[in-house]
């Protein structure tokens, strides 16, 4: 708990750089996405699909730019994968609510954060550091890419081909490897927890 206060009086000490200001961004964007994706029309899916993209692509940006920059904060470290799993996980149950994703699928995705997650802050209160994993990278633009063509899918694009299989294929792989990354994450987690001897 005193970390917690440590890292939230920093936060407070540290300006909105542009970095930051993509997340936010990305916060912001999800409530848009929610509205129009809830009752789905071909026109609202487009556009939500369109805004699921841009949020995504901050979600690149915004790490490029902290990293190239010398922006990286605590606030960004904060803010940052809450972002990510806020707007994929809103997807996915919107998803669920219209048949295009089975509830098995997006409760498998969101045990995997939940864990990840979990352990992440508990390897965070030890004074550990969990450093993302490259599956992890993958799984998450894997993810992207099938929720927007599963989004797509309600826009009337047949010419773009099977869009729900695209999309299913894609989501399934992503499934895969965020379970490996899941993985790894728990590997490096236990390898530190024994060499602190705890």
């Amino acid at each position: 708990m005193n970390r917690v206060l440590e890292v939230w009086r920093e936060i407070g000490q540290e300006s909105l750089n542009l970095p930051n200001l993509l997340t936010l961004i990305r916060i912001l964007l999800i409530p848009v996405f929610i509205v129009l994706f809830i009752t789905p029309t071909p026109e609202r899916s487009l556009i939500a699909a369109v805004i699921f993209t841009v949020a995504a692509m901050t979600d690149m940006l915004d790490g490029y730019i902290a990293r190239r920059t010398g922006q990286v904060t605590k606030l960004g470290k904060l803010l940052d994968p809450i972002a990510d799993k806020l707007l994929v996980l809103s997807a996915l149950i919107l998803l669920v609510n219209i048949d295009r994703v089975s509830a098995l699928v997006a409760i498998l995705v969101i045990a995997r954060e939940v864990a990840v997650t979990g352990i992440r802050a508990i390897a965070a209160g030890e004074g550990m550091i969990i450093a993302a994993e490259t599956t992890g990278k993958y799984k998450m633009a894997l993810q992207v890419v099938a929720i927007v063509l599963l989004i797509l899918e309600g826009t009337g694009l047949a010419e773009l081909g099977n869009l729900h299989l695209a999309g299913l294929a894609t989501l399934y792989l992503s499934l895969v490897l965020g379970y490996i990354s899941g993985g790894q994450y728990v590997w490096s987690f236990w390898k530190q927890v024994v060499a602190k001897g705890l």
